[in-house]
């Protein structure tokens, strides 16, 4: 079994160094404080979480007479981290929670997801199942189900796909009939819900989509339900069956610790529901919890991704090969600066993101709200692909040894595909960056964050990063051609060629937006190299480093790929194939 690690200076210096939370007054609390909290949960995760990993992972959910077992290992875990508090982690007060910077609480929740991904997501879904209540809730929503899912007795999903729709949510077939009293009687399937049945919890609640009578075909006709598993009376006791049943859990690639069901809803009974929000709003409701979830994805590929190129960094330190540790061997410490690289470059763009939450909160810049859709995306998409990449890169530097489980590696590589198809297959959000993000915008959002880079670039230090200065220079001018491109390409509606252009134009502006981060990195880095020592001294030239190998082994692919999309004037849907 493989030992946990964590890179908690990098972590510090992302919180502290380069985003400043500790400007946030808001919250009562200190850097120290903050150091505190990060240093508490490390301690958690590393004693509680991480041991859980690879067990949880041997013996997987089952089915047992007609039940949903998840693996026992979990049960410990699950209490501890709601007895110490852990789930209250920046949710407001007035919900009972401990209010903290976003930022703080990403990469707390980075430092968990890395060590057991498919735990994590039993609360992480209860966590975003109470905040679409939280803010779309009645009073009985905010006073009897949101202090039982605190509590951790209940838990919550998202219920979406079905077998006949998939990724097409307007075409379900999933139906909500008018009891009386703000009661629907709901009836349908759903496939592939995360979380939608265990023993972790005694009663789910689960937010579905539905069709009510008369509801227009497609998205438009589609509301939002809440669905507990067990009927709930005033008071907040079960009152009985409501006839919500898991049908069959999948047995999948990975996040074998995760359960994974088909949900039956009225099959043997009335199962009672409650509109959440307005009639017809349930797209724009659920996306509340849409958005957390894609988010979230990112994160999963960005913490296994951390901690796969750690425990590979460990291993290739101690492990000798023709006379000499791995890491000494030039191909071998090559794949580690990239991997250190691209980690660290997710990491620093994750919790920039979370950033822009508070900085939207604290000053009502509508620029930030821009930025966290031109960024949801990217997240969800760029980091689960590399965490991916990454994780199979770790486990090459094992060699043999990574390819069995005797040290855990290749368990990240199972575990981190499903987060680029999920909440979204990559190709969706590479279809929303560019359609929704950027042209039915009019280029808002992309263009403030363009003029974020460009004033960092021309910042930039000419001595020590002239090379660097020079690529993204030309990055930035081939981003604006390129655009123009796309906008042309909408203009004429040619927008088949548009679409077979997404994704390709996603991974550009991603690896723009990870070398910008990793360059702001880099800047804070060279002006506290004077006074440092050491190895604070040490760190600090290793966010140099990060950046110039990014630039170098990823950034300079962007000047091909927008090659790539104005040269490629064939309709791809017109080519034999």
């Amino acid at each position: 079994m493989g030992k946990y690690r964590a890179d908690l200076r990098d972590i510090q210096f992302n919180l502290f160094d380069v985003l400043d939370i500790q400007r946030m007054k808001q919250f009562g609390l200190e850097e120290g404080d903050y150091r505190g909290i990060l240093d508490e949960y490390n301690k958690f995760v590393e004693n509680e979480v991480f041991p859980t990993r690879e067990p949880s992972d041997a013996e997987g959910v089952k089915m047992v007479d007609g039940k949903v077992k998840v693996p026992s290992s979990l049960h410990g875990v699950q209490k501890a981290f709601y007895d110490n508090g852990w789930f209250a982690l920046a949710i407001p007060a007035e919900q009972g929670g401990t209010p903290v910077p976003e930022a703080l609480y990403t990469a707390c929740m980075s430092l968990a997801t890395g060590a057991n991904c498919a735990w994590t997501m039993y609360p992480g879904l209860s966590r975003a199942a109470l905040n679409v209540l939280r803010l779309k809730g009645d009073d009985f929503m905010k006073s009897v189900i949101i202090p039982k899912m605190m509590s951790g007795e209940w838990g919550g999903t998202m219920c979406l796909t079905e077998a006949g729709a998939g990724s097409d949510v307007g075409a379900l077939k999933s139906t909500a009939k008018p009891l009386g009293n703000g009661k629907y009687a709901i009836k349908g399937a759903k496939i592939f819900i995360s979380s939608g049945e265990s023993d972790l919890y005694e009663n789910n609640i689960h937010l579905v989509l539905a069709r009510t009578p008369g509801g227009a075909e497609g998205t438009k006709g589609i509301s939002l339900f809440v669905v507990p598993r067990f009927k709930i009376n005033p008071d907040g006791s079960l009152a009985g069956d409501n006839h919500v049943q898991c049908s069959k859990i999948e047995h999948k690639m990975g996040i074998h610790a995760s359960a994974t069901c088909e949900m039956q809803f009225g099959s043997t009974g009335e199962t009672e529901g409650w509109l959440i929000g307005e009639e017809f709003e349930g797209m724009s409701t659920m996306f509340i919890m849409m958005n957390e979830a894609r988010l979230y994805c990112g994160l999963q590929g960005e913490s296994q991704a951390n901690l796969a190129y750690l425990m590979a960094d460990q291993y290739v330190r101690e492990r000798s090969q023709f006379g000499k540790e791995l890491i000494h061997h030039p191909d071998i410490r090559r794949s580690l600066l990239r991997m250190r690289a691209m980690t660290r470059g997710m990491r620093a763009l994750c919790l920039y993101s979370a950033d822009l939450f508070d900085r939207l909160h604290d000053s009502g810049d509508q620029k930030y709200e821009g930025l966290i859709g031109l960024l949801t995306p990217i997240c969800k998409a760029y980091c689960s692909e590399q965490g991916f990449t990454v994780s199979v890169e770790a486990l090459q530097a094992f060699g043999g040894y990574g390819y069995c489980t005797e040290y855990g590696i290749e368990q990240f590589v199972r575990d981190t595909k499903i987060a680029t198809i999920y909440e979204g297959t990559n190709g969706i959000q590479a279809i929303d960056f560019v359609m929704r993000k950027i042209l039915k915008d009019g280029g808002k959002a992309i263009s403030a964050l363009s003029a974020d880079m460009v004033a960092s670039v021309t910042s930039l230090d000419d001595a020590t990063f002239k090379r660097e200065k020079e690529l993204f220079g030309k990055v930035l001018m081939s981003a604006q051609s390129t655009m123009q491109f796309l906008s042309g390409l909408a203009q004429k509606n040619q927008f088949s060629l548009v679409l077979q252009h997404c994704t390709d134009f996603l991974q550009f502006a991603s690896q723009m937006v990870i070398a910008w981060r990793l360059m702001e990195s880099a800047k804070v880095a060279q002006k506290k190299l004077a006074t440092a020592a050491g190895d604070e001294k040490k760190y600090l030239e290793s966010k140099i480093v990060d950046f110039r190998i990014y630039c170098s082994h990823f950034l300079v692919h962007n000047l091909s790929t927008a090659k790539t999309i104005t040269d490629l004037g064939d309709d791809v849907s017109l080519l034999e194939l």
